[in-house]
């Protein structure tokens, strides 16, 4: 896996995330339809704006939700959204 901590991720143009309160759940919009997130993959992706690395998204992860270790599961997901072209690095 690709060392993602110094890039900063934000989601790709053409997509954009809401909140879908009728869902329940952070939605990821795109031309062709969309994507209902669950409760992490809207919390990281709440968070992908370009404005933070993805060492400071962990840490803002960490200390919202009182865990430690969420390194590897943030950016295993990242590299996820990244394949399928839900964000872009900077």
């Amino acid at each position: 896996m690709t060392d993602l901590h110094s890039q900063r991720p934000r989601i790709r143009r053409g997509l954009r995330l809401q909140w879908e309160a009728a869902q329940n759940a952070h939605v990821l919009l795109y031309p062709e339809g969309m994507v209902k997130l669950n409760g992490s993959a809207g919390e990281i992706l709440s968070r992908c704006s370009g404005d933070l690395t993805v060492t400071q998204i962990i840490v803002e992860l960490e200390r919202a939700f009182h865990r430690d270790e969420l390194s590897g599961d943030v950016q295993a997901f990242l590299a996820l959204a990244l394949e399928r072209g839900w964000i872009e690095l900077w």
